[in-house]
């Protein structure tokens, strides 16, 4: 009696003939006919393939539980919207940047982090079941990549604007710097490290800015309309628009009035005082008049240079008594923005000791 055939073989006439007879026996033991028993063994083997197939999913799932996701851009689904919404109503100091010429958000990845930690984010998930659930690093940080995942916010970096150039980067003029204008550019890879930045896509609902534009063409037709507003109105808005002229032209007054009486107490009273310095300062319209008269600064960096100028005057002073006394000058600090030097002056290296001379004796004369 030959055994089973070996994997890679044909099986002989006799093998055929002995699984044949074996697969009749199993059947006849299970009560059923030669066709029902191979559908059975069919079913089986399909049920075994789906459970195993099932398990190796289940170990793959726990294994990316514990490890941040890739970020694999795709539409927008009510999670990442959910959790676009809420954090673009917290406080994450978004800087205004330029992305392909227009003015986007731009925020960076640890506040967005510290946000979706927060208690605020506890209590938004209690009312809002959508917001996913965060229990550690990683469903933190795959909690986030639902943003560039649905293409709501992109990491972006600062471009060079003469990139691709033949030139070398070229040195920023001097002046009055821009704060958060940076023209920056999308990263293809998104990542989500703390010191990396976003920039917003989704700009939040635009109901608001719907109903804003609404009304503004409603004043505008209702100012086109003018002529057939009724007697009354036209003759409020009439009154109106005089008091504001009238509003308009003391302040040009006032503005006038007060450079005249800088130039008069210039002279009389020196420095001279100023009615409401900070009129033409970028700061609020309270603040604006605020306070009501100041005196005129008219050196305001004076104070610093003269201290400067103490401090080289005191060295050289004690430079000049240790040449004097024999001896050695003391160190002095100088503190600049980048470094803390500590520097010894010049005329320490040239100092000589006294010498002593004989004088002859007059007695000898």
């Amino acid at each position: 009696m030959q055994g089973p055939p070996q994997p890679g073989q044909m099986p002989s006439p006799e093998q055929i003939a002995h699984m044949q007879r074996q697969l009749a026996a199993d059947a006849e033991k299970a009560g059923m006919t030669v066709p029902q028993f191979i559908e059975q063994l069919k079913k089986q083997a399909m049920e075994q393939q789906q459970r195993m197939r099932e398990q190796q999913q289940a170990q793959q799932q726990q294994q990316q539980a514990g490890q941040p996701q890739p970020i694999v851009p795709g539409p927008p689904n009510p999670v990442a919207l959910a959790l676009a919404k809420f954090l673009r109503g917290q406080n994450l100091k978004p800087r205004t940047c330029i992305l392909n010429g227009e003015r986007k958000d731009m925020f960076k990845v640890k506040r967005a982090l510290r946000a979706l930690e927060s208690p605020e984010y506890a209590k938004a998930r209690s009312k809002n079941p959508a917001l996913p659930e965060i229990t550690d690093r990683a469903s933190l940080e795959n909690a986030f990549k639902l943003l560039p995942m649905s293409m709501l916010a992109l990491r972006v970096t600062k471009a060079d604007e003469h990139e691709g150039h033949d030139h070398g980067p070229v040195a920023p003029k001097k002046g009055k710097r821009v704060k958060g204008l940076w023209t920056v550019r999308i990263e293809p890879q998104q990542e989500a490290r703390e010191d990396m930045y976003y920039v917003w896509l989704w700009e939040g609902s635009q109901v608001m800015r719907k109903v804003y534009a609404a009304l503004a063409l409603l004043v505008i037709f209702a100012i086109v309309l003018y002529p057939l507003w009724p007697t009354k109105l036209r003759q409020g808005v009439y009154y109106l628009s005089w008091g504001f002229l009238i509003f308009l032209g003391l302040f040009f007054v006032m503005a006038i009035f007060r450079v005249i009486l800088f130039c008069i107490t210039y002279f009389i009273l020196s420095p001279g005082f100023w009615l409401f310095p900070n009129l033409w300062e970028d700061v609020s319209v309270v603040e604006s008049f605020k306070p009501v008269w100041a005196w005129h600064d008219p050196n305001p960096k004076k104070k610093k240079k003269s201290k400067a100028s103490a401090a080289g005057a005191s060295s050289s002073a004690q430079a000049t008594f240790s040449a004097a006394t024999g001896q050695a000058a003391p160190a002095t600090a100088t503190t600049t923005a980048t470094a803390t030097q500590i520097t010894t002056d010049a005329q320490q290296r040239s100092y000589l000791s006294p010498r002593v001379e004989e004088l002859p004796d007059d007695a000898d004369e």
